[in-house]
């Protein structure tokens, strides 16, 4: 299978290098090579799991590599993205789309792309401040992508409204495996960005998520107070209700001593996930009609902030991130793993400080070391819990762009 895809990698490659030369096709790639230390307790992005379970441990990987095939030409536009890892070969991107003729500003889109919620989601890893995105945005949308139809409104460049944008689409609502359901999610963001002068930037949105889980067991578990109570719902196959709604704003100074950015976003909600996991389901399959499988119906709470200090003309930027994901908002502390509650660690609530600096040697090469100050929300009836884990993470990674 991994030979196929090396081979299907190449031929599409050369097919698009031919037509690149025509000035129709954009060719894009980058690589992260990092290395990771953690400790006792942490899960690292690359290699495998710690060998010595009361010690550190440290990985070396690739993380991401990445190759864009986009080809444009009239109002069509179509593209194709490949990423290899230390894990494999897959897809991310796979989606066709045609312009509106007349501005060529608004866009029908259909595939596998970006879903439309709030800012970090579409914001390139490659360009991204911090080795990972925000927990949240890890949990809720696992792959960041989706199969769906989209639809994207914008007024001509010349029009007083030019820097409003909405976007709004159907979707499977199971990342970017295959469709299982009859059920289709909607997702829309509408959002405002615009240059202040020459001095600076801002940009607001504001999205909403409204779709379902499929639930492959009889029963299902809902919250009543700080505890679930199990519902018998007499038959497979119902669906239980995802809701999330987000806010996300983003503002640029320009001076002397470099461009100062802001960047937040909050999102709250039900999500329904598993007792082990509160991410959102994105099977290949449907599930089977095991009890490990019956969805948790949580209330969910989380936001994140960044700040980057570029260091004057330098290549140098300084990074603050901040990160905050509350899996249950009706659950704290010790009330999860009370007996009779159904609460595990899933409904603990984490944050993260992250501290970094980046190196841009040039437009192709950018250098980052970045650590993660992790905690968890504690309990003692839940083994493991009882203190703060030791999952601080640090890594060190290089990036090649072309």
């Amino acid at each position: 299978m991994k030979a196929f895809l090396f081979v299907f990698i190449l031929s599409i490659s050369s097919f698009f290098s031919l037509l690149s030369a025509q000035q129709r096709v954009n060719i894009s790639s980058y690589i992260q090579g990092q290395y990771q230390y953690g400790q006792q307790d942490a899960s690292l992005k690359v290699g495998d799991t710690n060998e010595n379970t009361d010690k550190g441990f440290n990985r070396i990987g690739i993380r991401r590599g990445r190759v864009k095939f986009e080809y444009n030409e009239g109002v069509g536009t179509g593209a194709v993205q490949i990423e290899a890892n230390d894990k494999g070969v897959s897809f991310r991107d796979l989606y066709i789309g045609m312009k509106d003729p007349w501005t060529k500003r608004s866009r029908l889109m259909t595939g596998i792309f970006n879903r439309p919620f709030g800012h970090e989601i579409s914001y390139s890893t490659s360009s991204l401040e911090s080795p990972e995105r925000a927990t949240i945005i890890q949990y809720l949308f696992p792959d960041e992508r989706d199969l769906g139809a989209m639809l994207t409104l914008r007024t001509s460049a010349s029009s007083p409204l030019n820097f409003l944008r909405l976007d709004a689409g159907v979707f499977a609502g199971n990342s970017i495996n295959r469709e299982t359901d009859n059920r289709k999610d909607f997702i829309g963001r509408i959002g405002t960005e615009k240059e202040i002068e020459k001095w600076g930037k801002w940009g607001l949105g504001i999205s909403y998520y409204n779709g379902s889980v499929y639930n492959p067991t009889a029963e299902v578990y809902e919250m009543c107070d700080n505890r679930f109570t199990r519902v018998d719902k007499e038959k497979t196959g119902t669906f239980m209700k995802r809701e999330y709604i987000g806010f996300d704003g983003q503002f640029s100074i320009y001076s002397q001593f470099g461009t100062t950015t802001l960047r937040a976003e909050g999102l709250f909600g039900v999500q329904p996930g598993i007792a082990s996991s509160s991410k959102s389901p994105n099977y290949s399959s449907r599930p089977e009609n095991v009890p490990a499988n019956a969805l948790y119906k949580r209330p969910f709470f989380g936001y994140f902030f960044y700040l980057i200090q570029d260091i004057g003309t330098s290549p140098l930027s300084i990074v603050l991130k901040y990160d905050s994901y509350d899996p249950n908002t009706k659950v704290k502390g010790n009330e999860a793993g009370a007996q009779g509650s159904y609460t595990t660690q899933t409904d603990l609530s984490q944050s993260t400080i992250g501290l970094g600096v980046l190196y841009r040697y040039d437009k192709h090469i950018r250098l980052q070391a970045y650590y993660e100050i992790n905690n968890n929300e504690k309990s003692n009836l839940i083994e493991g819990y009882e203190t703060d884990r030791k999952d601080n993470v640090l890594t060190i990674r290089l990036q090649y762009q072309f």
